[in-house]
C-alpha cells in the first residue's frame, strides 16, 4: 500500500437548490483532478442544498419530524435514531452555514445520492470512482465529534479482516474495520470545518474501489438493526421506559436474554429469584414491581398465576404462594 493524499480543493461556489452538484465538484477539481481508484467525499450539507432540503420554520419542529424516537436528553440536547436509522445530536438536522431562519435537513436517501453523484462522475469525466457522503456525529464514551459516511457508491464500507492473523500468528480481534467512517475523518482534516471545502478526494486505497457497474452496499449497510445496538437508549431513558413498559418500546432493547442471563440479572438486583426448568419464578412480594421491569429490560415476560386452593398466602420467608411464570417476549 502507497501513501495516502488528500486533495480539497478551494473556489466551491455556494450551492443552492437545483444546481448541478456534480458539474461543480468536477469544476472543483479541474480536467485531470480525478482518476481512477479515488474516492470522492463530499458532505452532506451541499448535497442537500443541491436536493432542496433546505426548509423553513422552527429547527426543533424539523427535529421532531426528522426523528424516529427518542434515544436520550440532557437538556436541550436531543439525541434520537432518525429516519435513516442514524443515532445522531438533533436528527442531523443543521441550523449552521444557511440563511437566518432555515434549517438543512439530511439527504432524503443519501446512498441514492452518492451514486447518482458517482454515475455523473463517470459520464463526464470517464473515471471511475467511489463516492461517500458524509456528516459530522459524536461519539458514546468520547469527547468532541467527527465526520463519518452516511452515503457510499461504489466504496467498501467495511474492510473483512475474517480469518486473517497478526505476524505472532494471533486471529485479529477486530475483523471490519469501517474503513468508510475512517476516510470520511481523514477527509475532515483536509477540509476543515469552516474551510469552505465541502468536497475532496482520497486517492491511495484504489482497493476500496468497486467496479463500475457495482455501487456496492451503500452506507447504510454501518447502521446496526434497532435492538442490535448495546445502548439503543440513555441511562436514565432506558430506566423510564423499563418502567413505563410499553410494547412499542420494547425493541431497543434488544433479543431476549437466556433464562440464565435474566435469573442473573435478577439476583444481581437483589430479588433473590428462584427459577426452575419450567420457568417459574418466586419473589417478595413488594418486590414483584421491580421484577416486571427487569423482565421487561431483558425481554421478558411475568405471567402470575395464583396456586391450587384459594388466594396467594406468605411464606415465613416473605415470599408469596404465588407462581410467576416467565417467558421470553417472541421477536
Amino acid at each position: 500500500m502507497g501513501p495516502l493524499t488528500v486533495v480539497a480543493p478551494d473556489g466551491v461556489p455556494e450551492i443552492s437548490a437545483g444546481d448541478d452538484l456534480g458539474a461543480i465538484v468536477l469544476a472543483a477539481f479541474g480536467p485531470d483532478g480525478l482518476t481512477d481508484g479515488d474516492i470522492l467525499v463530499v458532505t452532506s450539507k451541499v448535497v442537500s442544498k443541491a436536493e432542496g432540503r433546505v426548509v423553513d420554520g422552527d429547527r426543533e419542529q424539523w427535529i421532531d419530524s426528522e426523528s424516529v424516537r427518542l434515544v436520550a436528553r440532557r437538556g436541550l440536547t436531543r439525541i434520537v435514531r432518525n429516519r435513516l436509522g442514524l443515532t445522531m445530536a438533533a436528527a442531523g438536522v443543521d441550523a449552521s452555514n444557511v440563511t437566518a431562519g432555515t434549517t438543512v435537513l439530511l439527504p432524503e436517501d443519501p446512498d441514492a445520492s452518492a451514486r447518482a453523484l458517482r454515475a455523473t462522475v463517470a459520464e463526464r469525466a470517464g473515471v471511475n470512482v467511489g463516492v461517500l457522503i458524509t456528516d459530522t456525529a459524536g461519539r458514546a464514551w468520547r469527547e468532541g465529534q467527527t465526520d463519518i459516511a452516511i452515503g457510499a457508491a461504489g466504496v467498501v464500507v467495511l474492510e473483512s479482516f475474517v480469518g486473517r492473523v497478526d505476524a505472532h500468528g494471533n486471529e485479529l480481534a477486530v475483523t471490519a474495520p469501517a474503513v468508510a467512517d475512517e476516510i470520511a475523518s481523514a477527509v475532515e482534516l483536509a477540509q476543515g470545518k469552516l474551510g469552505s471545502r465541502p468536497c475532496a478526494v482520497l486517492r491511495g486505497r484504489p482497493d476500496l474501489v468497486l467496479p463500475a457497474d457495482d455501487h456496492g452496499t451503500g452506507a447504510s449497510a454501518l447502521i446496526r438493526e434497532d435492538g442490535a445496538d448495546l445502548f439503543g437508549y440513555g441511562a436514565r431513558e432506558a430506566v423510564v421506559r423499563a418502567v413505563g413498559g410499553a410494547e412499542a418500546d420494547r425493541a431497543p432493547f434488544g433479543t431476549p436474554v437466556s433464562a440464565e442471563e435474566f435469573v442473573a440479572a435478577l439476583r444481581a438486583a437483589g430479588l433473590a429469584a428462584e427459577i426452575d426448568g419450567v420457568q417459574q419464578v418466586r419473589c417478595a412480594e413488594d418486590r414483584r414491581v421491580a421484577l416486571d421491569i427487569l423482565a421487561f429490560a431483558h425481554g421478558w415476560r411475568v405471567d402470575s398465576t395464583t396456586a391450587p386452593g384459594g388466594p396467594a398466602k406468605p411464606h415465613a420467608k416473605g415470599f408469596a404462594d404465588t407462581d410467576l411464570r416467565l417467558h421470553p417476549v417472541t421477536p
